[in-house]
């Protein structure tokens, strides 16, 4: 039978409850008994005291313990009791009234010889008695004792212990009924946001990533409901970032597809004649769609694990003159000036794939070449501390709005304006370039450059490797 939680935080409450109750009233009960006992047992000491004075008074006279055998120390009603022992038989406490028949001897006082042989009473071996010498004409003649008192508790004791203990039964039952009371409620309190989080749960694994839990306490409970909404709003920006990534890949596919089979059909047609200017028409597009397919297909590697990096120590400086050397031509060819600030004779160690570092910055350099207006610039720098190198580009007009900076290495994303997509770009190379500096555990960031258009800053961790 499945049990809901609710009953199940009910029954543990009432469960441990009852035991913490079910134990104070053990303990409690034990504790009348024992502080009632060592009452009535000091009681009966202290009254000892005085009876073995008498005792030994008696004895000085009798010369011997004979006058026990005959002698009822307590007796309902008429007492017979020897002149120095006057006191009714509760002097020595006992007071349980005894039947009509009581013998001498039959109480809880015991009388021991000098030879510690009993002469009245009776008790078992077991039982710890404390006895007092009986002195007479300052010889001990003997010795008295009293049994614990719980052997002979008179009825009034008895019905007192009884209505302790019944009072005692009846506030546990009291309090158990409390506690019954308030525990349902109690539950269901304190499972009300766990059956919230529970209906979230099911709303978000059934795609609803817009659930949210009210924040209704500060304790482990109410942290719990902001990080579950802290998941849910971190899902369902992932889901929104998936739809729109699905919907950009179509768009930027269908482009290239869309000219090639345009080109194609004008070509089955006989609208356009095979010439080579359309071959290489046709052959850009391809291109075009090859590289974009190339750059979704890395990210996808990363995304998964999967982007392999072959790291090695190499000199920084080296691997960025030489991409840099391989574009200079482009460069030049559309008019952008082309600084290198970057000294020749400095050696920068750093522990990196070759290959993905020539991918980074011929990124970069596209990036610009696609961007920079021709007649403008581009500024390549590099600056060393004791734990890292910076690489800087800065290229000039067109730059890119302050509130668009730290967005440009997001997928697909391009600035209004100056990243069109007549210019060739699908908003994937600077994320590319973000995967493989953070593989490096480096850093990249974008910022508005002093020649008016944009910065790229990379910092990478020089090596300690030994070669």
């Amino acid at each position: 039978m499945k049990i809901s939680i609710t009953y199940r935080l009910f029954l543990t409450i009432l469960t441990a409850t009852g035991l913490a109750i079910l134990s104070l009233l053990l303990i409690m009960q034990w504790s009348i008994n024992r502080g009632f006992f060592q009452y009535l047992g000091k009681m009966g000491q202290a009254r000892l005291e005085q009876v073995v004075i008498d005792l030994g008074g008696v004895y000085a006279e009798k010369k011997s313990w004979d006058f026990l055998k005959t002698t009822l120390l307590w007796e309902p009603g008429e007492v017979k009791t020897l002149p120095a022992l006057e006191a009714s038989p509760r002097a020595v406490n006992a007071p349980a009234a005894p039947s009509s028949d009581a013998q001498p001897g039959n109480g809880p006082l015991i009388v021991l010889d000098a030879n510690r042989k009993t002469v009245f009473g009776s008790y078992p071996t077991d039982e710890d008695v404390n006895f007092l010498p009986i002195v007479a004409n300052g010889k001990v003649v003997g010795f008295a004792g009293l049994l614990s008192p719980k052997h002979f508790l008179h009825p009034v004791q008895i019905q007192f212990l009884s209505q302790q203990k019944l009072a005692l039964a009846f506030a546990a039952a009291g309090m158990v009924f409390v506690v019954l009371l308030i525990s349902m409620p109690l539950a269901r309190r304190l499972v009300k946001p766990i059956r919230a989080m529970a209906q979230a749960t099911h709303d978000i694994s059934s795609g609803k990533y817009t659930t949210r839990i009210p924040l209704a306490s500060s304790d482990e409970l109410g942290q719990l409901a902001r990080d579950f909404n802290n998941m849910a709003l971190t899902l369902e920006k992932h889901e929104k970032d998936r739809r729109q990534w699905i919907a950009d890949i179509s768009h930027e596919l269908r482009t290239p597809i869309a000219i090639l089979r345009g080109e194609i059909e004008a070509l089955l047609d006989g609208i356009r004649s095979v010439t080579p200017e359309t071959i290489r028409s046709l052959h850009a597009e391809v291109l075009r769609l090859n590289r974009l397919v190339e750059d979704l297909y890395l990210l996808s590697l990363y995304d998964i694990g999967a982007l392999t990096f072959r790291k090695e120590n190499l000199d920084l400086v080296e691997a960025l003159g030489d991409s840099l050397e391989s574009y200079k031509a482009e460069f030049t060819r559309k008019g952008i000036a082309l600084t290198n600030d970057v000294p020749e004779d400095k050696e920068v160690a750093v522990f990196a794939d070759r290959e993905r570092l020539n991918q980074l910055f011929a990124n970069l350099f596209e990036n610009s070449l696609r961007y920079t207006t021709t007649g403008g610039s581009l500024a390549v720098g590099l600056a060393q501390s004791e734990e890292q190198v910076i690489v800087e580009l800065q290229d000039s007009a067109p730059g890119v709005p302050e509130k668009d900076l730290n967005r440009l290495f997001e997928r697909l994303y391009r600035v209004e304006g100056s990243r069109s997509r007549t210019s060739g770009g699908a908003g994937l190379g600077l994320a590319i370039c973000k995967n493989i500096v953070e593989a490096h555990e480096g850093t990249i960031s974008a910022h508005q450059s002093q020649l008016g258009g944009l910065l790229i800053r990379i910092t990478l961790p020089i090596s300690r490797r030994s070669a």
